[in-house]
């Protein structure tokens, strides 16, 4: 099957002609169309097209829209085009043998008003169907993946984690080596993400571990290649992100173009700011002459909670009149963690007649109990009219489901929504379902990689999901046995918890050929994070292995160290990964308030894992999550429930919703007033008659109807 791949270009007319004609030829591979560009010693060369096929080899397109006939020139530019690509793939020592390269480069112009015509030349459209008809790659089957690796820039991402040295073939090292090596090729989703291209708002969804960060980086380098004097923003809420753009944008521009980014077009900033850092937020009211609150003024005016930014940019929005551009092209990774009002301040900050917005986000791994609004509910109205409407059918991609886990196993992923979801949880006393929080749209559960094995996804039907290995592939799990991927397990105190972690750690390190930046260790809560893992940290020192807190002893965008082990807390290991993670204290996520925040923790937390998950707690609460766990694995690692139904789900809502510290010391100052007047009557020190009947009676109303 050819995936057709529609980037930039002002050749649609022609290029459709071409679409048409591969449509009807059977050919396997990509078409991309305003992609790649190829850096040369006189400057960068724009290709209008690229066939990459097992069957023909890469055919590189020029689409000549003019009548005017300069068959010289047009012959250099061909040559260009060749030279320029047989240098960029002779870079990757995998695609030649013996110095000779293995993929056949063709070049094919057509210039359906020209009335000269050659062997490279093509006037008509069955012209270039006889050139296509006669080309043959003998060793496609062999070098097809390889090239795609090659044209798609994902050796870059090997670039960071060049194993070398690895002495046991067993090890978990050598394991992490292969998977990595698995991984080379974006799917025809992720390549749709990076290249697609609109004059408008793009919505990126997808699973953690899907590829969003690096869909969004590459994306950044394909925009700043294809628009030379555009302004691109990049933003997201984890600050430990910003080291990771600023990696995968440098090393893809480079490979690109052979030159170092021009920064002062890209900008990669955090959504706040503050007086002395840049940020999108600050940027904005600035620009519009409005009052600017860091995270300390915005705590004093709005309450410290998780809302004080989501009030802040509330007011910005709602204040500003004529909001100035900022930005040509603004980026957003993790939306999941932002206000409707944070991604208007980004739309506003965007020329009027090209509002080049692109968000990416995971509902799940909010850790604010955020839901993304729809794109009408987000961006709003005029005249009646939603501002934004997302739609695939016009041939660009404006709408993108990431359906693939390329980072967490089958097992884990599935073990981490079941814990997230709460599908093998006891339901307590007031729940009418077991589930604390669900998708809002039925159908994303197919659209991020579940089949439906029984059932249907309907309110109070049984169902049965799994994934299979198109959605979450075998090499991803078949290393290691189930019980060494995932281990659950319960300590009576923090000082049991600490031992096992730090003797796993030594082992890893010493026997199983990990790195210090291959183990991270997440707690959940980020106000005692610090005095909790002090037994682990002192006897990992006592070992000889360093530890550092992130943000605490390092600075929050410094998150790993080649000489020491990640210590976070979750908010700052959002957007990060490791090949083992430890998260510790894990049974403050089992039940209580705010339990829909506390899943989705534990949800995020094991999946920044690209191997092995280690999720340890303490006492009975600890005993509950290795319940649900148990539950999930008897079953082969699948979701077995029944779907809530529309009033089963507004309970759900009600009981698991996220509180304020305002709302929960209201309501403990409620029930500690309830529970003094049941005492009282029940102790006949008042009588019921005592009470005001019109308050009993509103009582009864608010409790029973």
């Amino acid at each position: 099957m050819l995936t057709i791949v529609n980037g930039v270009t002002s050749k649609q007319v022609l290029a459709n002609e071409i679409i048409n004609l591969l449509e009807t030829m059977g050919l396997d591979g990509y078409f991309y169309l305003g992609y790649p560009v190829l850096g040369g010693i006189d400057g960068k060369i724009k290709v209008d097209a690229l066939l990459v096929s097992e069957q023909t080899g890469i055919v590189l397109f020029d689409l000549e829209t003019l009548a005017e006939e300069n068959m010289e020139d047009k012959i250099q530019l061909l040559d260009e085009l060749y030279n320029n690509m047989e240098a960029k793939l002779k870079r990757y020592g995998y695609l030649s043998k013996r110095r000779v390269l293995q993929v056949p480069i063709n070049v094919l112009s057509y210039a359906p008003l020209y009335k000269t015509k050659s062997d490279e030349i093509c006037t008509s459209i069955e012209e270039v169907k006889e050139y296509l008809e006669s080309l043959e790659w003998k060793q496609g089957e062999e070098y097809y993946k390889k090239l795609l690796e090659a044209i798609q820039m994902i050796s870059q991402l090997k670039k960071r984690g060049g194993r070398k040295n690895l002495q046991k073939a067993s090890s978990r090292g050598s394991k992490l080596k292969a998977i990595e090596d698995q991984i080379s090729c974006l799917d025809k989703y992720q390549s749709k993400a990076v290249i697609e291209t609109v004059e408008g708002v793009q919505r990126i969804r997808g699973l953690a571990g899907s590829g969003k960060t690096i869909v969004l980086a590459l994306k950044v380098a394909y925009l700043y290649t294809m628009y030379e004097n555009k302004m691109i923003a990049v933003t997201f809420n984890s600050r430990a992100l910003k080291g990771q753009f600023i990696q995968l944008i440098t090393n893809f521009i480079v490979e690109n173009t052979n030159e170092e980014p021009d920064w002062s077009r890209i900008k990669i900033i955090h959504a706040w700011g503050s007086k002395n850092s840049e940020g999108l937020y600050f940027n904005f009211c600035k620009a519009n002459n409005l009052v600017c609150y860091d995270y300390m003024d915005a705590c004093q005016k709005y309450g410290r909670n998780s809302s004080a930014f989501d009030r802040v940019c509330e007011e910005a929005v709602e204040s500003v009149t004529n909001p100035q551009p900022l930005y040509d092209v603004i980026l957003v990774d993790e939306a999941q963690d932002f206000s409707k009002y944070f991604l208007q301040m980004c739309y506003m900050s965007l020329p009027h007649e090209s509002r080049m917005l692109v968000y990416a986000y995971d509902e799940l791994q909010s850790l604010d109990n955020k839901n993304v609004e729809s794109p009408e509910d987000i961006f709003g109205y005029s005249n009646g009219r939603p501002n934004v409407v997302l739609d695939n059918s016009n041939g660009k991609a404006e709408d993108i489901v990431l359906s693939k886990c390329y980072r967490n196993s089958r097992p884990v992923l599935i073990t981490a929504h079941s814990l997230g979801f709460g599908i093998y949880r006891k339901k307590e006393a007031r729940e009418e379902t077991s589930l604390v929080q669900l998708f809002e749209d039925k159908q994303l559960w197919e659209d991020i990689g579940y089949t439906v094995k029984e059932g249907v996804i309907r309110d109070g039907e049984f169902v049965t999901l799994y994934r299979t290995e198109e959605t979450s592939p075998a090499f991803l799990e078949d290393h290691s046995s189930i019980d060494d991927l995932i281990q659950f397990r319960r300590f009576e105190n923090n000082v049991q918890e600490a031992d096992w972690i730090v003797e796993d750690i030594e082992k890893n390190l010493h026997d199983e050929e990990l790195r210090y930046q291959d183990i991270m260790i997440i707690h959940p809560d980020p106000k005692i994070t610090k005095s909790y893992v002090s037994h682990i940290r002192v006897k990992l020192m006592e070992k000889g292995i360093k530890s550092h807190i992130v943000g605490v002893q390092t600075t929050p965008d410094d998150f790993f160290q080649e000489d020491s082990i990640a210590i976070s807390q979750i908010y700052r290991a959002k957007g990060n990964e490791a090949a083992i993670v430890y998260l510790i204290n894990a049974d403050l996520c089992a039940r209580g308030i705010n339990l829909s925040r506390k899943r989705n923790i534990i949800f995020t937390a094991m999946t920044r894992s690209k191997a092995w998950v280690r999720v340890s707690g303490i006492g009975d609460d600890m005993d509950l999550l290795i319940q649900e766990f148990n539950s999930v694995k008897e079953r082969n690692f699948q979701l077995e429930f029944t779907y809530p139904d529309k009033s089963q789900r507004k309970n759900m809502r009600i009981i698991h919703r996220d509180m304020t510290q305002n709302e929960l010391r209201d309501i403990r100052k409620s029930n500690s007033n309830l529970a003094d007047i049941t005492s009282k009557l029940a102790n006949g020190e008042i009588r019921k008659e005592d009470l005001d009947e019109d308050t009993v009676n509103r009582l009864k109303d608010v409790l029973y109807n």
